[in-house]
């Protein structure tokens, strides 16, 4: 009897959000194990480690806080010890609102903290394993922000854009090693906080397709992204906006 392959390992950050449990969900479906991270939302996590382990697929939960290097340093060392993490989505973001004359010195850094210096202390680590393997996805969940700038999100939008010049510079030094790094930048996607942010007219108004994109459909291209069949696909910035763009 032949010993069956171990899964390739998934870790999605802010993994138990909207997008976030899409795309947990996805990667499961694809027959990943996922490694769901949370900080505050545990039983948000747990709900989503049960249903996709109900549903026949891998799953376990890792908690820490993105934006406490030595703790993240450390939950990432005991991942390591039975592998590298193959899969890395780098999900975790907050934003925090204010035009920017009367944007607070915190509204500036903890947006800058959890987006920018999270996909240091979360990546970085895990980049030599890939590494050693040769073979990796790393992607990030950034926004169109990022790419267009939004009013009363300066710190937001430029958090997101340091991610697109990381992800191409980062893409530019792994593309020899069998490791793709891209960004996935969506549009209005259907949730809690963009329902109570976007009316319909507004909607209607900003997207040329009339509606909100769901999370997975943003999922589905995280799913392509990981898999095999994107190997020739690197140091991109692809949007899910429904041609706002």
């Amino acid at each position: 009897m032949t010993t069956p392959k171990p899964l390739k390992r998934a870790l999605v950050t802010g993994g138990s959000g909207a997008i976030g449990a899409a795309i947990s969900q996805r990667l499961a479906s694809d027959g990943l194990h996922v490694i769901i991270h949370t900080n505050r939302n545990t039983i948000s996590a747990e709900n989503l480690r049960d249903n996709i382990l109900s549903s026949g697929g891998s799953a376990e939960i890792i908690r820490f806080d993105v934006t406490d290097s030595t703790a993240t340093q450390l939950a990432l060392e005991r991942m390591l010890e039975t592998g590298p993490i193959q899969v890395l989505v780098n999900n975790a973001g907050i934003h925090h609102d204010a035009v920017f004359p009367g944007m607070s010195r915190e509204q500036w850094h903890s947006v800058i903290d959890v987006s920018l210096n999270g996909f240091f202390n979360v990546t970085q680590p895990l980049t030599m394993p890939m590494i050693r393997s040769r073979w990796g996805r790393i992607i990030t969940i950034s926004s169109i922000a990022g790419i267009t700038g939004n009013r009363g999100q300066a710190n937001y939008a430029a958090a997101k854009g340091a991610l697109h010049a990381a992800t191409k510079s980062l893409a530019q030094e792994l593309a020899s090693r069998g490791i793709t790094v891209n960004a996935v930048a969506p549009g209005i996607i259907s949730s809690d906080m963009s329902k109570e942010a976007f009316d319909a007219d507004t909607i209607a108004r900003l997207v040329p397709m009339k509606r909100s994109g769901t999370p997975e459909e943003v999922a589905d291209l995280v799913g392509f992204l990981a898999s095999g069949k994107a190997a020739y696909i690197t140091g991109q910035v692809i949007s899910v906006n429904g041609g706002m763009i």
